[in-house]
């Protein structure tokens, strides 16, 4: 089960077996709009702060992956998610709502794949038969909690990210069909002296190397045994950071096979700088788009690796320098072979 330092290979590779993703206006304007479940027509979503409007998004995400595979809530162990706002309560409220038993997660940006990792463990090993995971971000709510107020209108320097309005979960189970988990690599936090909370791709770069690195040696495999490599959201400015990064650290990973969610849910023309941010992000496009191909057979073997960046806006306030984190988890389809 434990494979090396940091990673676990699971052996009874659980099924994804539905999925569910709910997106904002904006994100239904993008490139990947054909693969939500659901697309709200202004941020608000009929309720009266962003902050509830993101728990619809995270309700409606768990609901329509129950409804696709026809579950009642009284079929699914545990809940595993969490989200960005103070003491994940966005989630928690979500999951008020569910009455599933809870276990809520922070890891920034990177609590996408922390639960998809840990369901996967627990399934894996007869902790549960069926797993609700996810996670959701609104943009007005994250960036008036870690930047400024939408409101204010202030100019953003060129290295900043659109946090996404998006929510992903996903079914996990012992049985069914789906995209199969195989393995997980649990990231060390990494901090490189970086202080700038409108910089986060390039403070999260180097903790998504250390993690994709720590995959390869762990489980003893070479870069091309994945169709896909991608990551949460690093963006623009972090992409390019993580691909030298690859080269100095003598990983030959391609720029073709090495994506970023961030950059590949908004077209270029759309006004995000740098691209796209928030632990919605990495839920909604491997939830969506990434799946869905991967049951069209465009992909066999794909590797996401969600990035967080663990701050506050204490510690901003503080003058601490930002801790990052990446966890990968590796996704096959139904019938990749070893």
């Amino acid at each position: 089960m434990l494979a090396g330092r940091q990673s676990w290979v699971f052996e009874s590779k659980p099924a994804i077996i539905s999925t569910g993703v709910v997106g904002g206006p904006f994100e239904g304007k993008g490139p990947l709009c054909n693969d939500f479940d659901a697309l709200h027509e202004d941020l608000w979503m009929e309720q009266d702060s962003y902050e509830k409007a993101q728990k619809v998004l995270m309700e409606e995400a768990f609901q329509f992956a129950l409804d696709k595979q026809g579950f009642s809530k009284d079929q699914v162990q545990f809940v595993l998610a969490g989200d960005l706002i103070n003491q994940i309560t966005a989630t928690s409220f979500a999951c008020r709502t569910l009455s599933i038993p809870y276990i809520g997660l922070f890891g920034a940006c990177s609590t996408s794949m922390e639960g998809l990792a840990l369901s996967a463990f627990l399934v894996d090993n007869g902790g549960a038969n069926n797993i609700l995971t996810g996670s959701a971000s609104h943009n007005s709510a994250i960036e008036k909690q870690f930047r400024y107020p939408t409101e204010y209108g202030s100019q953003k320097p060129p290295t900043a990210q659109w946090t996404v309005t998006a929510g992903g979960a996903a079914l996990l189970s012992s049985s069914g069909t789906g995209p199969r988990v195989t393995s997980a690599t649990i990231g060390k936090v990494v901090d490189m002296g970086l202080s700038d909370p409108f910089n986060m791709g390039g403070a999260m770069a180097p903790a998504a190397v250390d993690t994709i690195e720590a995959h390869f040696r762990d489980l003893a495999i070479e870069p091309d045994y994945y169709d896909l490599i991608v990551t949460g959201d690093l963006g623009k400015v972090g992409r390019p950071i993580a691909l030298d990064l690859f080269e100095k650290h003598n990983l030959s990973i391609s720029d073709e096979k090495f994506k970023d969610c961030g950059i590949m849910i908004y077209y270029d023309d759309q006004p995000v700088i740098a691209g796209g941010s928030g632990s919605g992000c990495s839920a909604a496009v491997l939830y969506g788009h990434l799946l869905n191909r991967m049951r069209n057979g465009d992909f066999k073997r794909i590797l996401v690796v969600a990035t967080g960046a663990l701050l506050s806006p204490l510690t901003f306030q503080q003058k601490e320098s930002i801790p990052c984190i990446a966890h990968a988890v590796a996704i096959e389809s139904e019938g990749a072979k070893g």
